[in-house]
């Protein structure tokens, strides 16, 4: 290496002394003249060696390693200038080259031209999905709902129908709006009670009184959102009465004089029996025909998210996993740890194959029972009143009438179904020269049956 730059020293020297001027070495001593009367030639200077020529670039990389980031584009400006004055142009362009391709390649803030700033990923979403989304259906309005709306669209349409039936909308607002069950069953029994002592005793006037700054009314009803609302709509009338002491007044809900204690019986059923309004899950009920396309399901990301509580609970599940590889673990315990990876699904969709290849096709919650999917299944059928069977992947026959969830039977996300029907019935029909229709679904399904793709 140091014989190297030693000749590359000499060559600079001997291209500089221009004619008829003396070299000198080192130490700055002349060069005694030739005593021979003809002019000196200095013979054909050999190009480098490969091995010079690697050293050469081997130690420009390292020089450039080694010199600040912030200096960067200096250290280029050398090379370049190194590349223009220096009798080695052929090795040192090469060098820059790479350099600077080093540089554009890793986006340094330092190197002009380049751009910091790196692209968000943005995720592709499949043109043929499966099922565009989940959806869900309002109760009482029928529109359907994304998963976002739910809540909003539900609480909208309770408060318009107070226009309609305000003793309903009451009731369904104070079983929708607060969210604490035990609080509204608390709230809700005490409203019952109330309501029993008037009546039964219909006569007594401090049982059709009731005083709103009561702790028990305030800590039970007050609480909740919808009880005045309910109170107002069954007949009450917010009144100031005189107190115990006749020294002020306080606020009482009175009962009207016209209201009969019938009513109050029928209003206080419909109270205690009546649940919160939910927003129902959409079936997206499809039809395809014949393809071999049966078993691939593109899904949304929908069927895959988790809540902020299944979240926590997968982190936990992922802290245990160092313990389950440590145990050596049955055959039970596997089995509870395949089910409880299946419980990180929310929904599922299934694909039925009919004896015409045709395919039905419906969404479910992930925790529904087998005969949810039975139902949705006889629903669609032409002759709906005959037996039938469902069959999984590897031949598992679903019974209908065990109560087993969908995701304790590995059907999701997603599965692809066979349908037949009972052979036993089957069997009898042709002993009686009967058979079942080659055109299993109803004729409304069939007339919008879709292409699979």
């Amino acid at each position: 290496m140091k014989k190297f730059f030693q000749e590359i020293k000499a060559d600079i020297k001997f291209k500089s002394a221009g004619p008829g001027q003396k070299l000198t070495d080192s130490a700055g001593e002349k060069t005694p003249k030739e005593k021979s009367s003809q002019p000196a030639v200095r013979p054909p200077r050999q190009g480098p060696t490969d091995e010079a020529q690697m050293a050469a670039a081997a130690a420009l990389a390292r020089l450039e390693q080694k010199q600040p980031r912030t200096r960067g584009p200096m250290s280029q400006d050398s090379i370049r200038n190194q590349g223009s004055s220096c009798c080695l142009p052929h090795i040192l362009l090469p060098v820059r080259k790479e350099l600077q391709a080093e540089a554009t390649a890793s986006g340094s803030p330092d190197s002009p031209g380049t751009n910091n700033t790196v692209p968000e990923s943005k995720e592709e979403v499949s043109p043929h999905l499966a099922v565009p989304d989940v959806y869900f259906k309002c109760p009482i309005t029928g529109a359907t709902l994304r998963r976002d709306q739910r809540d909003a669209r539900i609480k909208e349409a309770i408060l318009s129908h107070f226009s309609t039936d305000p003793v309903a909308a009451s009731i369904m607002k104070v079983h929708t709006f607060n969210r604490d069950r035990d609080r509204v069953k608390l709230g809700v029994d005490t409203i019952a009670k109330y309501l029993d002592n008037i009546i039964l005793h219909p006569k007594e006037e401090k049982y059709q009184r009731i005083k709103l700054q009561n702790k028990v009314f305030q800590e039970r009803i007050n609480c909740l959102e919808g009880t005045h609302d309910f109170f107002k709509a069954i007949g009450f009338q917010k009144m100031l009465l005189p107190g115990p002491d006749q020294e002020g007044q306080e606020e009482f809900y009175v009962l009207g004089e016209a209201v009969k204690p019938q009513s109050l019986e029928r209003h206080k059923e419909q109270l205690l029996r009546t649940q919160p309004v939910r927003a129902t899950l959409d079936r997206q009920r499809r039809v395809f025909r014949p393809s071999v396309l049966a078993s691939h399901f593109d899904l949304p990301p929908d069927f895959f998210s988790l809540t902020a509580e299944e979240a926590k609970r997968e982190q936990r599940f992922r802290a245990e996993a160092v313990e389950r590889l440590s145990v050596l673990r049955t055959k039970a315990m596997r089995e509870r740890e395949e089910q409880r990876e299946q419980r990180k699904y929310t929904y599922a969709l299934l694909r039925v194959r009919l004896p015409d290849g045709c395919l039905l096709q419906g969404t479910f919650y992930a925790r529904e029972r087998l005969p949810a999917l039975f139902e949705f299944v006889r629903e669609a059928l032409q002759e709906h009143w005959l037996p039938f069977e469902l069959l999984a992947l590897g031949g598992q026959k679903l019974a209908e009438d065990e109560n087993v969830a969908l995701n304790e039977c590995g059907l999701v996300p997603s599965a692809l179904l066979t349908f037949s029907w009972d052979l036993a019935v089957l069997e009898d029909m042709r002993a009686a020269g009967a058979e079942p229709n080659k055109s299993v679904l109803k004729p409304e399904l069939l007339a919008a049956i879709e292409q699979l793709c």
